[in-house]
């Protein structure tokens, strides 16, 4: 097992900076991407380090620098995110290595490649949630594939397992070091022997390497939308209509009671503008009114106002249930002042029979957003 220090040295490199780096952020899912976003290729250089199953019982070092056992390589992978977290990766690398049979490094030397099929999981992104703007990514992988021994002419299958750290340069490109062990099936390295425990073992390598790893295409992934957020946004539209509606309603009411006994312009009849205001509504946070329908059904006051010389207060409202009383306060003042200026200047009351005043947040009617309003009324 030891062989395997040096793969598990730099996996408690990687982890140490892993708890270091980790920059927890709001976790939330994300919208699947087309098939062709979020693919990478990535290339780079090793050194690798070959225990073979022959040097069993010989003793020897087990450095992975000594010369009998060591020889530099290359790789060439591609592959494609699927999710933030998971990916597919084909990779390939080779060039030369060793078959360890003694520690003599003259004629030890042969040219081998692998190609393996791996499983990346993204473990920055998995325990703290995406971030496209994350320096620094810890990933793991695992897979399994073929390896040829051209020397030897020599086929085998192999299994291979590993953990990269990479860091971001940019959008397109990011440098990562990756440390992995092969497997490799029994006789890769062209010898073979039935060693003291009466059955042929395998040959196996260690790797590590350094290269750059690039995206093509599209490499970053859209939140889903706040559905939730979507329906109470339709809901205080539909609410706001309905209060619009009701109040529509009431107005035709009141304008039918009028027809009826316009021919005798009583007090009756103004004690019915005084005790029936008229709602202009608004949306959200804004001064600007949602519907200008709803000033027509102002004009009949307005009108009133002008033929009896009559006064007109106009009050604004906000719904205490969002925004400080602060910013309410001057959100309804300022819906006070639309709703008088449009009686002046786009109805023609005179200036001095309008005054208005501001009432802040309330939450006098349900749902909330009936709040969000200005009322015009007769005040004789």
């Amino acid at each position: 097992m030891k062989k395997l220090f040096i793969v598990l040295a730099f996996a408690g490199l990687s982890m140490s900076s892993f708890a270091q780096d980790a920059d927890p952020v709001e976790k939330y899912s994300v919208a699947t991407n087309s098939f062709w976003s979020n693919w990478f290729v990535q290339a780079g250089a090793d050194w690798n380090a070959w225990y073979s199953d022959e040097e069993h019982g010989m003793d020897l070092s087990k450095s992975p620098l000594k010369k009998f056992r060591a020889n530099p390589g290359a790789s060439i992978a591609f592959g494609k995110w699927f999710t933030p977290s998971l990916a597919l990766r084909t990779k390939v690398q080779g060039i030369w290595g060793k078959s360890v049979i003694n520690d003599n490094t003259t004629g030890n030397s042969m040219k081998y490649w692998t190609v393996n099929e791996q499983v990346m999981f993204n473990l920055s992104n998995m325990f703290f949630g995406y971030n496209p703007t994350r320096v620094w990514n810890m990933n793991v992988f695992g897979g399994a594939g073929i390896s040829r021994n051209m020397s030897g002419n020599q086929y085998t299958a192999n299994l291979s397992a590993g953990v990269q750290s990479a860091w971001r340069l940019n959008k397109i490109a990011s440098v990562y070091v990756e440390g992995g062990y092969i497997v490799h099936g029994s006789h890769f390295d062209g010898y073979s022997k039935i060693n003291d425990r009466g059955w042929d073992g395998r040959d196996n390598q260690l790797y590590a390497e350094v290269g750059l790893s690039f995206n093509l295409g599209k490499s970053t992934w859209n939140k889903v939308p706040d559905v939730d957020a979507i329906k109470a946004l339709s809901q205080s539209q539909i609410d706001a209509l309905n209060s619009q509606l009701n109040d529509a309603n009431a107005e035709n009411a009141r304008l039918k009671e009028m027809l009826k006994n316009q021919q005798s312009a009583t007090t009756a009849s103004e004690k019915v503008y005084v005790t029936t205001p008229v709602s202009v509504f608004f949306n959200l946070g804004k001064s600007k009114v949602a519907s200008k329908k709803d000033l027509v059904n102002v004009q009949a006051l307005a009108n009133y106002a002008k033929d009896n010389n009559a006064n007109l207060l106009v009050t604004g409202y906000a719904d205490s249930a969002t925004g400080t009383p602060e910013y309410n306060q001057k959100l309804s003042q300022k819906r006070a002042d639309i709703v008088a200026d449009a009686l002046v200047n786009n109805m023609g009351v005179n200036r001095s029979q309008v005054s208005t005043a501001a009432k802040g947040g309330v939450k006098d009617l349900s749902p909330v957003s009936y709040n969000r309003r200005a009322t015009v009324e007769i005040t004789k």
